[in-house]
C-alpha cells in the first residue's frame, strides 16, 4: 500500500490518499479528508483498472473526476493522487514534490 498526504494551501484541507494493488494491478484507493469536494471524487475513483491511470489529462478518470467536483482547478490533490498511484504500481520512485512560492522584493 502506498500513502501520500496533500496538503492543499490555503483552503486548509488535506487529504490522506491511500492506493493499493490487487493481485490483477487494478487499484483501491481511498481519500481522507474533510473537503466535501475531494469526497464526491473517492466515491467517482474508488477502484480503476489498471491502465486508467495513465490516460492522457482530458481522458483521465482521476481529472475528470476533478473537473467534475472540485471548483479550485490548482488544487493538487489530483496530481497527489495519481504520483500514489504511479508509486504504488512500481512506475515511479517516492519522491517528495513541492510548489515552492518565491516572494519578489519591490523596489522602493
Amino acid at each position: 500500500m502506498t500513502r501520500v498526504t496533500v496538503q492543499s494551501g490555503i483552503c486548509g484541507f488535506s487529504v490522506l490518499v491511500s492506493v493499493e494493488r490487487d493481485k490483477d494491478r487494478n487499484l483501491h484507493i481511498s481519500l481522507d479528508t474533510e473537503c466535501d469536494m475531494v469526497k464526491k471524487m473517492a466515491e467517482d475513483i474508488s477502484f480503476l483498472e489498471f491502465r486508467a491511470p495513465f490516460a492522457t489529462i482530458l481522458h483521465n478518470p482521476v481529472y475528470r473526476s476533478a473537473s467534475k467536483n472540485l471548483k479550485h482547478a490548482a488544487c493538487p490533490v489530483p496530481s497527489g493522487i495519481l504520483k500514489a498511484i504511479e508509486v504504488e504500481l512500481g512506475v515511479c520512485l517516492p519522491r517528495p514534490v513541492s510548489i515552492t512560492f518565491e516572494k519578489k522584493e519591490e523596489k522602493g
